[in-house]
Protein backbone atom coordinates (compact mmCIF):
# COMPACT_ATOMS: atom_id res chain seq x y z
CA UNK A 1 0.00 0.00 0.00
CA UNK A 2 2.99 2.01 0.82
CA UNK A 3 4.56 1.64 -2.57
CA UNK A 4 1.42 1.99 -4.30
CA UNK A 5 1.21 5.39 -2.57
CA UNK A 6 4.56 6.45 -4.33
CA UNK A 7 6.65 5.95 -1.05
CA UNK A 8 9.76 4.12 -0.78
CA UNK A 9 9.76 1.67 1.68
CA UNK A 10 12.23 -0.66 3.80
CA UNK A 11 10.99 -3.28 5.99
CA UNK A 12 12.67 -4.30 9.28
CA UNK A 13 11.12 -7.78 9.92
CA UNK A 14 10.27 -8.30 13.72
CA UNK A 15 9.25 -12.25 12.82
CA UNK A 16 8.42 -14.42 9.74
CA UNK A 17 4.96 -16.68 10.09
CA UNK A 18 3.71 -19.51 7.53
CA UNK A 19 0.18 -17.28 8.41
CA UNK A 20 -1.47 -14.98 10.96
CA UNK A 21 -2.58 -16.71 14.28
CA UNK A 22 -6.31 -16.53 13.72
CA UNK A 23 -8.19 -18.72 12.78
CA UNK A 24 -5.60 -21.00 11.91
CA UNK A 25 -3.44 -23.86 13.39
CA UNK A 26 -0.40 -25.45 13.13
CA UNK A 27 1.51 -22.01 11.66
CA UNK A 28 5.10 -21.69 12.05
CA UNK A 29 6.86 -18.80 13.44
CA UNK A 30 10.36 -17.63 13.36
CA UNK A 31 11.10 -15.26 15.64
CA UNK A 32 13.94 -12.75 14.34
CA UNK A 33 14.48 -10.35 18.01
CA UNK A 34 18.11 -11.33 17.23
CA UNK A 35 17.95 -9.55 13.94
CA UNK A 36 17.05 -6.25 14.64
CA UNK A 37 20.19 -5.03 15.89
CA UNK A 38 22.20 -5.93 13.28
CA UNK A 39 20.13 -4.58 10.74
CA UNK A 40 19.69 -1.14 12.54
CA UNK A 41 23.68 -1.02 12.66
CA UNK A 42 23.83 -1.46 9.00
CA UNK A 43 21.23 0.94 7.91
CA UNK A 44 22.95 3.69 10.24
CA UNK A 45 26.65 2.43 8.69
CA UNK A 46 24.74 3.25 5.29
CA UNK A 47 24.09 6.67 6.71
CA UNK A 48 19.84 5.78 5.48
CA UNK A 49 17.82 8.71 6.95
CA UNK A 50 13.84 7.89 7.01
CA UNK A 51 11.21 10.69 6.39
CA UNK A 52 8.48 8.33 8.40
CA UNK A 53 8.77 5.20 10.76
CA UNK A 54 5.97 3.06 11.02
CA UNK A 55 5.61 0.54 14.04
CA UNK A 56 2.73 -2.08 14.03
CA UNK A 57 3.05 -5.35 16.11
CA UNK A 58 5.92 -6.21 18.68
CA UNK A 59 5.79 -9.34 20.51
CA UNK A 60 7.96 -8.91 23.54
CA UNK A 61 9.59 -6.07 25.33
CA UNK A 62 13.18 -7.07 23.83
CA UNK A 63 11.20 -6.04 20.89
CA UNK A 64 9.42 -3.02 22.81
CA UNK A 65 13.28 -2.08 23.79
CA UNK A 66 14.55 -2.26 20.09
CA UNK A 67 12.22 -0.48 18.50
CA UNK A 68 12.94 2.84 21.15
CA UNK A 69 16.30 2.07 20.21
CA UNK A 70 15.59 2.05 16.63
CA UNK A 71 13.93 5.52 16.92
CA UNK A 72 16.63 7.23 18.74
CA UNK A 73 19.12 6.25 16.18
CA UNK A 74 17.14 7.48 13.17
CA UNK A 75 14.84 10.00 14.30
CA UNK A 76 15.22 13.39 13.10
CA UNK A 77 13.19 16.76 13.60
CA UNK A 78 11.40 16.17 10.28
CA UNK A 79 10.58 12.32 10.95
CA UNK A 80 7.24 11.03 11.64
CA UNK A 81 6.95 8.04 14.35
CA UNK A 82 3.58 6.80 13.97
CA UNK A 83 2.87 3.64 16.46
CA UNK A 84 0.26 1.61 16.41
CA UNK A 85 -0.21 -0.04 19.74
CA UNK A 86 -0.99 -3.31 18.53
CA UNK A 87 -1.54 -5.61 21.80
CA UNK A 88 -5.56 -5.70 22.52
CA UNK A 89 -9.21 -5.46 21.47
CA UNK A 90 -12.50 -5.95 22.82
CA UNK A 91 -12.14 -5.62 26.45
CA UNK A 92 -8.82 -7.90 26.65
CA UNK A 93 -5.24 -7.80 25.70
CA UNK A 94 -4.25 -10.19 23.74
CA UNK A 95 -3.69 -14.23 25.66
CA UNK A 96 0.46 -13.86 24.87
CA UNK A 97 0.90 -10.59 26.68
CA UNK A 98 0.88 -9.97 30.59
CA UNK A 99 -0.85 -6.72 31.75
CA UNK A 100 2.79 -5.47 32.24
CA UNK A 101 3.06 -5.94 28.92
CA UNK A 102 1.16 -2.09 28.22
CA UNK A 103 4.03 -0.18 30.79
CA UNK A 104 5.94 -1.36 28.22
CA UNK A 105 4.02 -0.44 24.61
CA UNK A 106 3.19 3.12 26.59
CA UNK A 107 6.80 3.95 26.43
CA UNK A 108 7.15 3.09 22.98
CA UNK A 109 4.56 5.31 22.45
CA UNK A 110 6.01 8.46 24.24
CA UNK A 111 8.22 8.34 22.09
CA UNK A 112 5.76 8.56 18.55
CA UNK A 113 4.27 12.02 16.98
CA UNK A 114 0.86 10.16 16.30
CA UNK A 115 -0.53 6.86 17.70
CA UNK A 116 -3.15 4.24 16.12
CA UNK A 117 -4.98 2.94 19.10
CA UNK A 118 -8.25 1.38 18.99
CA UNK A 119 -10.18 1.83 22.44
CA UNK A 120 -9.25 -1.11 24.25
CA UNK A 121 -5.58 -0.52 23.82
CA UNK A 122 -6.37 3.10 24.76
CA UNK A 123 -7.74 2.58 28.08
CA UNK A 124 -4.16 -0.07 28.49
CA UNK A 125 -2.30 3.28 27.52
CA UNK A 126 -3.51 5.76 29.91
CA UNK A 127 -4.42 3.07 33.09
CA UNK A 128 -8.81 3.36 33.14
CA UNK A 129 -10.85 0.82 33.10
CA UNK A 130 -12.36 -0.37 29.41
CA UNK A 131 -15.74 1.19 28.51
CA UNK A 132 -17.31 -1.17 26.08
CA UNK A 133 -20.17 1.28 24.82
CA UNK A 134 -22.27 3.07 23.69
CA UNK A 135 -19.81 6.19 23.60
CA UNK A 136 -20.57 10.08 24.08
CA UNK A 137 -18.56 12.79 21.75
CA UNK A 138 -17.49 13.29 25.89
CA UNK A 139 -15.97 10.21 26.64
CA UNK A 140 -14.12 10.12 23.09
CA UNK A 141 -12.65 13.51 23.24
CA UNK A 142 -11.64 12.95 27.31
CA UNK A 143 -9.85 9.64 26.09
CA UNK A 144 -7.62 11.75 23.29
CA UNK A 145 -6.98 14.38 25.26
CA UNK A 146 -5.90 11.75 28.33
CA UNK A 147 -3.37 10.01 25.01
CA UNK A 148 -2.08 13.18 24.19
CA UNK A 149 -0.79 13.46 27.39
CA UNK A 150 1.57 10.47 26.86
CA UNK A 151 3.45 12.20 24.11
CA UNK A 152 2.13 12.20 21.08
CA UNK A 153 0.63 15.39 19.51
CA UNK A 154 -1.76 13.82 16.87
CA UNK A 155 -3.90 10.85 18.14
CA UNK A 156 -6.22 8.47 15.88
CA UNK A 157 -8.95 6.58 17.62
CA UNK A 158 -10.27 3.67 16.07
CA UNK A 159 -13.87 1.63 16.40
CA UNK A 160 -15.33 4.54 17.21
CA UNK A 161 -19.50 4.24 17.23
CA UNK A 162 -22.01 6.16 18.22
CA UNK A 163 -24.62 4.17 16.58
CA UNK A 164 -25.39 1.22 15.58
CA UNK A 165 -25.35 1.92 11.63
CA UNK A 166 -21.79 3.25 11.55
CA UNK A 167 -17.97 2.90 12.44
CA UNK A 168 -15.30 4.87 12.26
CA UNK A 169 -12.73 6.69 13.98
CA UNK A 170 -11.52 9.81 15.90
CA UNK A 171 -8.59 12.26 15.70
CA UNK A 172 -7.18 14.73 17.91
CA UNK A 173 -4.10 17.44 17.02
CA UNK A 174 -2.90 18.29 20.55
CA UNK A 175 -1.11 21.34 19.21
CA UNK A 176 -4.39 22.94 17.40
CA UNK A 177 -7.42 21.31 19.91
CA UNK A 178 -8.81 20.01 16.44
CA UNK A 179 -11.39 17.11 17.26
CA UNK A 180 -12.70 15.09 14.37
CA UNK A 181 -14.61 12.40 12.95
CA UNK A 182 -14.91 10.02 9.82
CA UNK A 183 -17.35 7.49 9.47
CA UNK A 184 -18.58 4.65 7.12
CA UNK A 185 -21.62 2.49 7.28
CA UNK A 186 -20.69 -0.52 9.77
CA UNK A 187 -20.50 -4.15 7.97
CA UNK A 188 -21.15 -7.13 10.13
CA UNK A 189 -18.47 -9.36 10.79
CA UNK A 190 -14.32 -9.40 11.66
CA UNK A 191 -11.94 -9.20 9.29
CA UNK A 192 -8.62 -9.77 10.13
CA UNK A 193 -5.54 -7.45 8.76
CA UNK A 194 -7.77 -4.18 8.96
CA UNK A 195 -5.70 -2.67 11.32
CA UNK A 196 -2.35 -2.82 9.28
CA UNK A 197 -4.78 -1.72 6.03
CA UNK A 198 -5.80 1.50 7.96
CA UNK A 199 -2.47 2.52 9.33
CA UNK A 200 -0.74 1.86 6.19
CA UNK A 201 -3.14 4.15 4.33
CA UNK A 202 -2.92 6.63 7.21
CA UNK A 203 0.62 6.94 6.68
CA UNK A 204 0.40 6.46 2.95
CA UNK A 205 -1.83 9.93 3.20
CA UNK A 206 0.25 11.73 5.90
CA UNK A 207 3.11 11.19 3.29
CA UNK A 208 1.39 12.97 0.34
CA UNK A 209 1.09 16.17 2.32
CA UNK A 210 -2.78 15.58 3.11
CA UNK A 211 -3.69 16.64 6.97
CA UNK A 212 -4.80 14.46 9.95
CA UNK A 213 -8.13 14.64 9.36
CA UNK A 214 -8.07 14.29 5.46
CA UNK A 215 -6.17 10.96 5.99
CA UNK A 216 -8.00 9.59 8.43
CA UNK A 217 -10.94 9.97 6.18
CA UNK A 218 -9.28 8.10 3.41
CA UNK A 219 -7.77 5.17 5.54
CA UNK A 220 -11.53 4.82 6.57
CA UNK A 221 -12.53 5.08 2.87
CA UNK A 222 -9.91 2.87 1.82
CA UNK A 223 -10.74 0.00 4.81
CA UNK A 224 -14.24 -0.10 4.01
CA UNK A 225 -14.19 -0.54 0.72
CA UNK A 226 -11.33 -3.42 1.24
CA UNK A 227 -14.15 -4.93 3.23
CA UNK A 228 -17.01 -4.63 0.94
CA UNK A 229 -15.04 -6.11 -1.92
CA UNK A 230 -13.98 -9.70 0.43
CA UNK A 231 -17.58 -9.34 1.39
CA UNK A 232 -18.67 -9.69 -2.36
CA UNK A 233 -16.42 -12.15 -3.35
CA UNK A 234 -16.96 -14.23 -0.78
CA UNK A 235 -12.93 -15.15 -0.12
CA UNK A 236 -11.73 -17.35 3.13
CA UNK A 237 -11.43 -14.23 5.79
CA UNK A 238 -8.77 -15.85 7.70
CA UNK A 239 -6.53 -14.55 4.58
CA UNK A 240 -7.55 -10.85 5.06
CA UNK A 241 -9.16 -8.56 2.99
CA UNK A 242 -8.96 -8.06 -0.72
CA UNK A 243 -6.97 -4.75 -0.32
CA UNK A 244 -5.43 -5.12 -3.81
CA UNK A 245 -8.80 -4.39 -5.70
CA UNK A 246 -9.36 -1.71 -3.58
CA UNK A 247 -6.25 0.27 -4.54
CA UNK A 248 -6.91 2.02 -8.13
CA UNK A 249 -9.69 3.94 -6.19
CA UNK A 250 -7.27 4.63 -2.95
CA UNK A 251 -4.48 6.03 -5.49
CA UNK A 252 -7.43 8.73 -6.86
CA UNK A 253 -8.23 9.64 -3.07
CA UNK A 254 -4.62 10.28 -2.93
CA UNK A 255 -5.22 12.18 -6.56
CA UNK A 256 -1.93 10.39 -7.48
CA UNK A 257 -3.91 9.21 -10.51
Amino acid sequence: MLSAAGIETTVLPTAVLSTHTGGFTNFTYRDLTEDIAPITAHWKSLNIRFDAIYTGFLGSFEQLDLTIRFFETFKTKDTIILVDPVMADNGELYKIFSPEFALGMRKVCEKADIIVPNITEATLLIGEPYNSGPYSEAYIEDLLKKLSTIGPKKIVLTGVAFNEEELGVATYDATTGEVTYSFEKRIPGYYHGTGDVFGSALLSALMNDFNLNESAAIAVRFTTSAIRKTVAAGTDIRFGVNFEQTIPEFLKDLKLI
